[in-house]
């Protein structure tokens, strides 16, 4: 079931979301977000419980906001060839990961005992597997593609290439010509020219 958030709870998660991202969780005190967001400090006790259950507040708020931007961008592009459209949600998908990229040790964590996170994040992947299965099907019908791949499977692809690449820093930094300052846009821009080339493959997409 979506959860509604007051508009105060919205203002409290926009603040702990910028201040999170530049800082990360632990280097975020409820005093932090309490003094940006000109509150007391008993309000994120009041609104959230805790610190750590705002942060589940916060995913749940922004897995919400993501399938309403995704179900937006889909209506913006569902005039264009299958070939672009299925270019678009690739380029969607992990830039959305990227830019929350913050959030992913702690769904790891948290998933395993929160189940309506498990319920949003199921919702969100079941419309993005619904709009590769229609691009696919089209693309099909009009020549562009000749193969089918499952529709899971192309989102497995993408998410899960994505989420190693965020998750193992350490690792793809070895082969990357950036700094820590530009690691993430750098391994974004890398990670998306490959999964094209990928996904494209597994289509039989030939550019003309």
């Amino acid at each position: 079931m979506k959860k509604k958030f007051t508009d105060k709870q919205i203002h409290i998660l926009d603040v702990a979301e910028e201040l999170i991202a530049k800082k990360g969780f632990e280097g975020t005190s409820v005093r932090d977000i309490s003094s940006k967001a000109q509150i007391n400090v008993a309000m994120i006790s009041y609104y959230f419980g805790s610190k750590e259950k705002m942060m589940s507040y916060l995913y749940q708020y922004r897995v919400q906001r993501t399938k309403e931007g995704f179900s937006e961008f889909s209506e913006t592009i569902k005039e264009g060839r299958p070939e672009m459209q299925m270019k678009e949600i690739v380029k969607f998908l992990i830039h959305q990961l990227f830019k929350y990229n913050y959030f992913h040790g702690f769904v790891t964590q948290e998933l395993r005992h929160t189940e309506h996170l498990k319920d949003d994040l199921l919702a969100f992947y079941q419309i993005c597997a619904m709009k590769i299965d229609d691009v696919v099907k089209k693309g099909l019908v009009s020549g562009a593609f000749t193969n089918i791949p499952k529709s899971e499977d192309v989102l497995t692809l993408i998410l899960g290439s994505t989420l190693f690449v965020i998750r193992n820093k350490n690792f793809y930094e070895l082969y990357l010509k950036a700094n820590p300052e530009t690691y993430f846009a750098e391994a974004e821009r890398k990670v998306q020219e490959n999964l094209l080339t990928s996904i494209f493959a597994l289509l039989g997409y030939t550019p003309q």
